[in-house]
Parts: structure tokens; C-alpha cells; sequence
């Protein structure tokens, strides 16, 4: 079958499939763009099962776009904590304030893109949802799908891809007559079917127009890419406690975990002894520790690194030189956003207390 006729015939097989088949998820069947954008922003590089109940919570603290331009930016890392890429988050507050302030939402593509931390992704989805406009999205999954449709081997990474992806899909989604159905079925369809191993060729609408399926090894496209080593980094981290309390340091407001708070921490090239531990305690953080011991450790996997945290438990009290010092506060985890190895660190304290690997 040529290319044309399979981009003929697919535009309206994608929409009617979805629309029998598709799963019952909050975002959907949402008129409000508010809502579709804040779905649209979650779901990027995260998987529906984890987005549902984040979603439910978020929408429920900051129920319309000016609730979230007016929050502050500490609440609203404080409700995406461990939904992880938490720029998004900050841009979402960035985009939901020019929105808030213009007093619309915008319509179609180009207007979307116009706003802050949407991307040409997340244009495409809200102004195909929201507006009806025939722009195609491409993520990972319509890659997949359009790659064993056409039997292309190697695509290239995502960024790569996508232009030609979308080219390749605009014939496909004017014909389709409902755009926003189109793009959530092709979505869809790599998330439940066409699936990265075992792709369940036998449920897919589309099979009888698919080249990877005829060639009978449909899993050979895409190519899987190399994936790249990923370095490692050791920290020493620190968990001193005053009752329901632990010390805890904010994060710059720019960079990695902008804005979050975590554990006292100290980059090493191996684990410290206790001594040494004491030492980088009161050199970096002004805390001289009257008790301090080894408790095990946490390793935490960043998209770009390897964390390898060293936890020590400390009993200890500002230093008398350090009075004019940025000295780390305390506070009720509960209560500030928190980073995710910080977290995963205070849960282990919490179940393992009272074993010691050392003290000194």
C-alpha cells in the first residue's frame, strides 16, 4: 500500500477507535482549558498512573488559573512534590500568571506557544483540545506508532523526529475531521497496543495499513537507542532532628530543584568517616555534632546522574562562630516541598530507628 493511501485512510480510523476504546481518565471529556493544560503539562514524560492522583490533588488546591498565578511558588512545588521535572511546575505558574493577566485563554497553536513554558508539544495538544485545530503532537508514542506504520527503522531521537513526524501527520489529522480525538487516540494507541515489546497487533485498528506488522517483526521499529552511561556523584547527607523537626536547606531559585528544601548535604569523592563527617558538618553548615552515626545508604537516579548519598544522624548545635551564618533551619517536612531524596532519606530513618552502623 503507498504512503498516500495509508495517510487517507487513517485520518478517520484513529478517532472513531479512540472514541470506543478510550480510557476513562479526569482530563477527559473537560471543557475548561485550565484543566486540559494542567493534564497536558503533567503528562509530559511521566505515565498516566502517576499523574492521576497528582492531578486530582492539584486541581483541587488550585481549582482555576487565577488560583494558581496568585499561589505562592513554594505551595505549588509543595503539591507536584515527587511528580518529578518540577520546571514544569514553575512554568505552569508562569504561563497560568500572563493568562490570569490578559484575562483569556488563548486560541489556537500559535497563540499557545506564545505563552510561557508551553512548548510546541504542548501547544499542539491544547490548541488540537481546546480549539479543534488540525496541528499533529508527537511524543515518544506517535513516534513508535508512525515509525511501524511506515516501517522507518531509525527516526532519530524525539527532537529529531518530531518535524518530520509532523509533516508526515498533517495530511493525516486535516483528514481525520476531529483533531483533538485523533491526536489523543494516536497518544492511546502507544500507550495500550502498539506497545514498545509485545505489541498487540491483533487489537490494533490500523494493522491492515501497518508495514512493521506485515514484515512480521513489527518491535524492529522504531531501533532502540543506545542509552548513554549515566555518572555517578557520592554526597554526604546529614538528618538532624528537633522532635518533629529536621534541618533542612533550601535549594537556589534557579537550577535543579529550584526552590525545593532537602537535607544538608555535602558533594565527596567517597564515604567520610565519622570524623570527617563531623568536620564537613561544621565546616559547610555550622553545626558542631555532639553524636553522630553512620545510618546506611540511599542511592537516587537523576535523568543526567547517579546519586549516591552517605546518611549520617546527628545530634548537634549551632556553632559559636557560625552565629552570623546562613545556618540551615527547621522544619516540619510536611509542610515545605520537599526533594524526592530527602524524602525517600527521612522515610528510611523513620522505619529502621534504633540500629546503629557506627557512632561517634
Amino acid at each position: 500500500m503507498k504512503q498516500k493511501e495509508i495517510q487517507q485512510q487513517l485520518g478517520p480510523l484513529i478517532p472513531a477507535w479512540f472514541q470506543a476504546h478510550k480510557r476513562a481518565l479526569p482530563w477527559r471529556g473537560i471543557s475548561d482549558p485550565y484543566a486540559v493544560w494542567v493534564s497536558e503539562i503533567m503528562l509530559q514524560q511521566t505515565r498516566i498512573e502517576s499523574v492521576i492522583g497528582y492531578y486530582a490533588r492539584f486541581m483541587e488546591a488550585f481549582p482555576t488559573v487565577e488560583a494558581l498565578a496568585q499561589a505562592p511558588i513554594e505551595r505549588v512545588l509543595k503539591c507536584w512534590e515527587g511528580l518529578g521535572y518540577y520546571s514544569r511546575a514553575r512554568n505552569l505558574q508562569r504561563g497560568a500568571q500572563q493568562v490570569a493577566a490578559q484575562g483569556a485563554f488563548p486560541k489556537g497553536f500559535a497563540a499557545w506557544r506564545a505563552v510561557p513554558g508551553v512548548g510546541a508539544y504542548t501547544a499542539a495538544a491544547l490548541a488540537s483540545l481546546c480549539d479543534g485545530e488540525a496541528v499533529p503532537v508527537v511524543d515518544g508514542n506517535v513516534i513508535r506508532v508512525v515509525s511501524r506504520l511506515r516501517a522507518v527503522r531509525e527516526p532519530g531521537p524525539p527532537a529529531a523526529a518530531r518535524p518530520g513526524m509532523m509533516r508526515w501527520l498533517q495530511p493525516v489529522i486535516e483528514a481525520s475531521g476531529a483533531p483533538g480525538d485523533f491526536n489523543e487516540g494516536l497518544m492511546e494507541l502507544g500507550e495500550t497496543v502498539c506497545l514498545p515489546r509485545a505489541p498487540r497487533c491483533g487489537a490494533c485498528p490500523v494493522r491492515a495499513l501497518c508495514k512493521g506488522a506485515a514484515s512480521g517483526a513489527p518491535e524492529r521499529f522504531p531501533g532502540l537507542r543506545k542509552r548513554r552511561d549515566v555518572p555517578e556523584r557520592q554526597f554526604a547527607a546529614f538528618v538532624v532532628r528537633n522532635g518533629a523537626e529536621v534541618m533542612l536547606v533550601q535549594r537556589p531559585p534557579q537550577g535543579l530543584l529550584a526552590g525545593f528544601r532537602e537535607l544538608p548535604m555535602v558533594e565527596t569523592q567517597e564515604r567520610p568517616t565519622l570524623p570527617r563527617a563531623k568536620t564537613l558538618l561544621r565546616e559547610r553548615f555550622h553545626l558542631v555534632a555532639s553524636r553522630l552515626r553512620y545510618a546506611g545508604t540511599l542511592t537516587h537516579v537523576f535523568t543526567h546522574f547517579r546519586q549516591v548519598l552517605w546518611i549520617y544522624e546527628v545530634i548537634g548545635s549551632p556553632a559559636a562562630d557560625g552565629a552570623d551564618a546562613a545556618v540551615p533551619g527547621f522544619y516540619r517536612p510536611e509542610t515545605c516541598a520537599v526533594t524526592t531524596a530527602s524524602r525517600r532519606i527521612l522515610g528510611l530513618g523513620q522505619r529502621r530507628r534504633g540500629g546503629a552502623s557506627g557512632e561517634g
